[in-house]
């Protein structure tokens, strides 16, 4: 702003302590869209990242992810905003969850899941004001200090620009981060990360390693565990994932568990075999919106069907509307799955490192019920106080 006599102030401001300018945000997002390789799509869920920021509070420190590059914080950010439930999730299990200022898509972000980890909460009012942060002017709003955004996504799915990007960026604070729940979009060029390792990255991004470290130390042993009782390959179910978010589907959409997103990171991990192997049919993506039918669904014929929209009933819930409407359905009543009452719940699109840890025991429970316990039971497969601790903040 200017002063009375027309001579420009240069005080600094708490943005400009943040994103240590646009000019860098900006050249690093273009530099960062055509510098991937094609092998980095193949990581895997051991491999590590590096750049952890050694920063202490005065020190200016960068994290860099794809498709963004390379950002350049001068201190902590406080305010923040994600786009899905899962960066939200993973901004939670950080220990962030009051700096929580709006979300990109808030109908698909699942909290229910805190109410059984004491201590851990989310204003729900901050959520409900804000639940579809898309647009620019609720960029300049909000005010935040940091984006969990892929901005190739928002100039894919929502119409933004180049430069609309490299505004906000410049203008308000900087985006980061990546489109990783599926990895079926043709505009999604360039390098993927699993789960934990887009954890990793924003966890470098608040400075939060050894609560990271400790998380993740609590998920490779609950993930061992699980993986030390299932039974041998040849006896492990298959199973179709699909959505189709009404009482009465008539019709669905096909995903593919080997498409490596981390919407489907549960079913990788108990070792289930797609049942739509073998086939042409493609996962569910931007470009692909096709569905099939009762009677393509039975030449399948699938062990377990996994259907996705139904995140806000309970298992009951699920069985008594659902599932009762296929059982009841001429073709669909013929199906293996059905006539078992093998149709469960599919999980949420969009997970963090703590919906992980719920779903992963929901699923263990759908796929292998006389080992894990039926999935309306109460049965516990993780410590629920120690991700609580761990969240807020007291771990060794």
């Amino acid at each position: 702003m200017n002063d009375t006599n027309g001579t420009a102030e240069s005080l600094p401001t708490r943005r400009d302590y943040i994103t240590g300018g646009g000019a860098i945000v900006a050249g690093s997002l273009l530099a960062g869209c055509s510098s991937n390789s094609a092998t980095d799509a193949t990581a895997t869920e051991s491999e590590t990242t590096t750049g952890t920021p050694s920063a202490t509070e005065d020190e200016s420190y960068s994290v860099t992810m794809e498709p963004v590059g390379e950002v350049t914080f001068q201190t902590g950010p406080e305010r923040w905003i994600p786009y899905s439930g899962g960066y939200a999730d993973i901004g939670v299990a950080l220990g962030q969850a009051d700096g929580l200022a709006g979300i990109g898509g808030g109908d698909r972000y699942y909290t229910s899941v805190y109410d059984d980890l004491p201590g851990v909460t989310v204003d729900q009012e901050t959520i409900e004001a804000n639940p579809e942060v898309r647009t620019k002017e609720e960029f300049y709003e909000l005010d935040g200090d940091v984006h969990l955004y892929d901005p190739q996504m928002l100039i894919n799915w929502f119409d933004w620009s180049q430069s609309d990007v490299a505004e906000i960026a410049g203008n308000v604070a900087p985006f980061l981060g990546n489109l990783i729940f599926r990895r079926s979009d043709e505009w999604h060029d360039y390098r993927y990360y699993t789960l934990y390792q887009a954890f990793e990255k924003v966890a470098e991004v608040f400075r939060e390693r050894e609560r990271y470290e400790a998380f993740k130390q609590l998920h490779d042993d609950y993930i061992a565990e699980l993986q030390g009782q299932l039974p041998p390959a040849e006896e492990r179910p298959n199973v179709l994932l699909t959505f189709e978010g009404t009482d009465e589907p008539e019709s669905f959409s096909p995903y593919r568990l080997n498409d490596n997103g981390t919407s489907k990171k549960q079913w990788r991990d108990l070792g289930v075999t797609d049942a739509l192997a073998g086939t042409d049919i493609e996962n569910l993506s931007t470009t692909n919106r096709g569905e099939y039918d009762y009677e393509t669904l039975l030449e399948v014929d699938p062990d377990v069907i996994l259907v996705r929209g139904h995140e806000r009933k309970s298992a009951a819930e699920f069985r008594e509307t659902v599932l009762q409407f296929m059982r009841d359905h001429t073709v669909g009543s013929q199906l293996t799955a059905v006539q078992n009452g093998r149709v469960y719940r599919g999980g949420y699109l969009r997970q963090g490192p703590i919906h992980n840890l719920f779903l992963t025991e929901r699923a263990a429970k759908q796929l292998y019920p006389d080992i894990f316990g039926e999935v309306t039971a109460d049965t516990e497969l993780f410590d629920r106080q120690r991700v609580a601790d761990i969240v807020t903040g007291d771990f060794e």
